[in-house]
């Protein structure tokens, strides 16, 4: 059973009257009433129902609870009194928000199908497959309560079951509330085990969904039972105040005569805080003052008049800038809109003010409760352009869905799913093709590219933010414009460095699963004999692969010369462009007789040219049959800055068969990191085969011809 204990807990704020139990026990044991007549026991509830749709037909709500008290009947609670007063009160809670009919028709009828003999189909036939799938959707969570062992996969159940309507998370949200606050003749052991539960998982779930009523008492229950002492201190402050002036309401006086004398129709009041919330501002500020028992809230008509209610407010008060968060133009992504500010109140105390319009405070109180049915076309009449926010599918509870699949085992998705529900923001960033990305609040490139692309993030080798290269790991910024570079090899992988830069359960478990399939090679299987360890200057050993030999059309040639009266003259490849076959050569004569041999369009041609060096024409001639040659050329990898990097890019150019001679490496400079290699060839033609191997290396960007000088060797 989803009820399981019966003592009332007291509460601080009471957002609505409660049910009285003993009264809606006796309605219930004393029958329907007349036909057609509401019952007794369900006028909390109509009232509550009535008071948010006042259209609404209360015919199938009669029906429901006749049906549920005809189900249950027989059935007590721990108290002794009738089961049906539990689902009652779980309607209620959600009546007081504002929900809309089907819900609360679910929410009597929640648990007829794990506790009595009623079928779905039965609940299908008698009130219509809608209802019907939200009963099923919230019979699939009842294990929760039954042990830490079915939590991971009974969350896991949650979130497929509410990715089709979050009114099934609604209304576990209010029957986890209802159970909360009679809890107190359980063992402290299984009280510590539930609120934990409640901590963990269902109080970010009502944050996430915007539900800040259900949110706040859900907090101040767990805090009474996991920090009795804490909660007790909490207490004793709030009580100390009760017989004191409360300044917050002299202020409340001062700023409604100044937005009266400004001609802004405006209602202040003040907002008293939950019992953890002023825990937190004792936390933040060491000592609690009357102001900081509450915060004034403003309410308006429209969005323009909460802009001019700010303007008055930092005009005729003292505004502490540093406090201003606008979260109209930018919401949070929980629907949650408001401005915040704070001005200096009575005696200068801080004096917290919130305002918003009338439906945004409607949405920051209930969330996705307060935008009724999301099947029903054009119920919302306050939606713009007769559109409106669908709330079956937020962005974070679509990430969650996407790598809930992808989880190897509940004990990783228990966790990623904790962590994922501690952010407590998220950010948009823009792609550059004009697309969006939302993400939690912290995340980084690697986690964008696993959020864009799926597994095909693993193809990511850099990322521009704003128009700069970056490093994948930067974090990215509400705002920020990102464009992601991605390798055309389809079969490279992620650097284990990306471990430590994602964020996300997406990113996180995708990497870990490339690892797992794609094993770190074994070092002692290419580590060569015992004793034969590579030298301090040399890069790792690596096993060039078996190549086929060169067909004789590309047999390597070497240089001669045109010009009449140095054909026997000594030849050198110019070291600051190694030309290779088949480049277009020049030559310029040298001391000693000798020719120098460049590509045509090396640099140093144009400046040698310009000093007056005669060229001396040159080109290339097949081998005489004298042997092999073999050439030399430098090359220049442009690559992000990674681990390894260098390791990798050697092994790529042994295995084509081609022997380093010296290596460079520049220092990063923005993340980017420039290799400069010169290498020996056995066949110049093979050149563009190389380059292209070299590419793909993960990271690398561009491979070109050195224009320049080599740098230092290694």
């Amino acid at each position: 059973m989803s009820a399981e204990a019966t003592n009332e807990r007291p509460s601080r704020r009471r957002r609505g009257p409660r049910i009285d139990l003993r009264r809606l026990g006796r309605a219930a044991l004393g029958g329907s009433g007349a036909r057609g007549r509401l019952p007794d026991a369900l006028e909390h509830v109509a009232k509550a129902h009535r008071a948010h749709h006042p259209g609404a037909d209360l015919d199938i709500l009669r029906r429901a609870y006749l049906f549920a008290e005809s189900s249950h009947r027989g059935q007590t609670r721990k108290s002794g009194g009738p089961f049906i007063t539990h689902p009652l009160a779980v309607t209620l809670i959600l009546a007081e928000l504002g929900a809309e009919t089907t819900t609360l028709t679910a929410s009597l009828l929640h648990d007829t199908v794990e506790d009595t003999e009623v079928t779905l189909d039965q609940v299908g036939e008698l009130f219509g497959a809608e209802v019907r799938f939200l009963v099923d959707g919230v019979t699939k969570l009842e294990k929760v309560d039954y042990g830490a062992a079915a939590e991971p996969e009974t969350f896991r159940k949650m979130l497929v079951a509410t990715g089709n309507d979050v009114r099934v998370m609604s209304i576990k949200l209010a029957d986890r509330l209802h159970n909360m606050r009679t809890l107190g003749v359980m063992r402290p052991e299984k009280q510590a085990r539930i609120a934990k539960v409640t901590r963990d998982v269902l109080i970010p779930l009502a944050e996430r969904l915007g539900v800040q009523v259900l949110k706040a008492e859900l907090e101040d229950l767990v805090f009474a039972i996991l920090h009795p002492e804490e909660y007790a201190a909490t207490r004793e402050t709030v009580l100390a105040h009760a017989d004191r002036p409360d300044p917050l309401q002299a202020t409340a006086a001062r700023v409604r005569a100044v937005l009266r004398e400004a001609g802004v129709a405006a209602e202040v009041r003040v907002r008293p805080r939950h019992f953890v919330s002023v825990h937190r501002v004792r936390l933040k500020r060491g000592e609690v003052t009357g102001s900081d028992l509450g915060r004034l809230l403003v309410l308006v008509a429209e969005d323009a008049d909460c802009y001019a209610v700010l303007g008055e407010l930092h005009t005729c008060f003292t505004p502490y800038i540093s406090e201003f968060k606008d979260f109209i133009a930018v919401p949070k992504f929980n629907l949650y809109q408001s401005l915040h500010t704070a001005i200096a109140g009575e005696a200068g105390q801080v004096a917290e003010v919130l305002i918003r319009t009338h439906r945004m405070h409607r949405v920051a109180e209930a969330g996705v409760i307060a935008l009724g049915n999301p099947y029903a076309a054009g119920e919302d009449p306050d939606a713009a352009d007769g559109e409106r926010v669908d709330p079956t599918r937020p962005g974070w509870l679509s990430r969650l869905l996407e790598w809930q699949r992808s989880a190897p085992d509940p004990d990783t998705f228990w966790t990623s799913l904790r962590d994922e529900l501690a952010q407590d923001r998220e950010i948009t960033v823009f792609r550059a093709d004009g697309g969006t990305i939302g993400l939690p609040a912290g995340s980084s490139c690697v986690d964008a590219a696993y959020a864009q692309y799926g597994q095909g993030g693993h193809t990511c080798i850099g990322a521009r933010v704003n128009g700069r290269l970056v490093a994948l790991g930067t974090v990215l910024r509400d705002g920020d414009t990102l464009q992601l570079l991605m390798s055309p090899d389809t079969a490279s992988g992620p650097s284990p460095g990306w471990r430590e830069h994602a964020r996300t359960p997406a990113a996180r478990i995708a990497i870990g699963r490339w690892f797992a399939t794609h094993p770190a090679p074994d070092p002692a299987a290419d580590a060569g004999p015992v004793g034969a360890a590579p030298g301090p200057s040399q890069p790792p050993a690596v096993r060039p692969g078996p190549r086929d030999p060169a067909p004789a059309a590309r047999e390597p040639v070497v240089v001669g010369c045109a010009e009449a009266g140095l054909a026997d003259a000594s030849v050198r490849l110019a070291g600051c462009c190694t030309p290779v076959p088949p480049d277009e050569v020049t030559g310029f004569a040298v001391r000693g007789g000798a020719v120098t041999v460049h590509r045509a369009e090396c640099p140093a041609v144009a400046r040698m040219t310009t000093a007056g060096r005669r060229r001396i024409a040159v080109r290339w001639r097949r081998p005489d049959g004298s042997g092999p040659g073999d050439f030399r050329v430098t090359l220049c990898a442009e690559s992000f800055s990674r681990p390894h990097l260098l390791a990798d890019l050697t092994e790529a150019i042994a295995a084509e068969g081609v022997a380093v001679i010296s290596a460079a490496v520049e220092p990063p400079h923005e993340q980017r990191v420039r290799h400069t290699y010169t290498l020996q060839l056995p066949d110049a033609a093979h050149l563009p085969e190389l380059m292209r191997a070299m590419r793909r290396v993960p990271g690398v960007y561009d491979v070109g011809r050195a224009g320049r000088p080599a740098a230092t060797p290694l």
